[in-house]
């Protein structure tokens, strides 16, 4: 692989670091502003790591980092499309994972199969401006100001840590699906996973559509 390729991907990953923490606490303050609830948006069991923003981050910047210095309204369309494309790819992926989608917009005007509406693709549109326009360079400052080789040897262990959780939590979600069904824990593992990241833990997650 490329050392210009690497290094994208590096900033990239960092991106989608920045954009997963900052998402989740978005969320949550949004969440209790709305619902006076505290409830923990974060895609994993382990960590705020809100993935949906990260991976929006990520598809911001690359379809927006050569348009940063077009016109507004450009930049809206851009990401009014994109958002849209990925939010709605995103809720596939998490139902035919999880079994479930992490949230459904039926109830709202202009929507499509529940899974995307034309209020937050709006949304998607309006944060893309603000994105590549005033917090991208921001964030790459911030990035570019840690030594490369150690960032690289941080963001490589996050990396892992990251996919180790999500195996984690994809198993947690399938223990607490056997437990609803009054399936008795087979070990060990399963029995602590009953105690702590259980059906009330990962409702608090998935609040949507989770387990009945």
């Amino acid at each position: 692989m490329k050392k210009e390729t690497i290094e994208k991907l590096y900033y990239l990953f960092w991106i989608f670091v920045f954009g997963s923490v900052v998402g989740w606490f978005i969320e949550g303050i949004y969440t209790y502003l709305k619902k006076g609830v505290i409830i923990n948006h974060s895609a994993v069991v382990i960590g705020p790591f809100n993935m949906a923003y990260g991976l929006a981050a990520c598809v911001l910047t690359t379809f927006l980092i050569k348009h940063k210095k077009s016109n507004s309204l450009k930049i809206f369309a851009i990401g009014f499309i994109g958002g849209t494309l990925l939010e709605y790819i995103m809720s596939i992926g998490i139902e035919l994972t999880l079994g479930f989608t992490a949230w459904d917009y039926s109830k709202k005007p202009l929507n499509i199969n529940g899974r995307v509406c034309l209020l937050y693709s709006i949304f998607w549109g309006i944060l893309a401006i603000f994105w590549i326009k005033s917090i991208y360079p921001y964030v790459i400052k911030i990035i570019k100001k840690i030594d490369y080789n150690v960032g690289k040897k941080i963001a490589v262990g996050l990396a892992i840590f990251l996919l180790f959780d999500m195996a984690f939590t994809y198993s947690a979600v399938e223990r607490a699906k056997r437990n609803e069904k009054g399936i008795p824990p087979e070990n060990r593992y399963e029995e602590i996973l009953d105690k702590t990241f259980n059906k009330k833990y990962l409702k608090n997650m998935f609040n949507n559509n989770w387990l009945k």
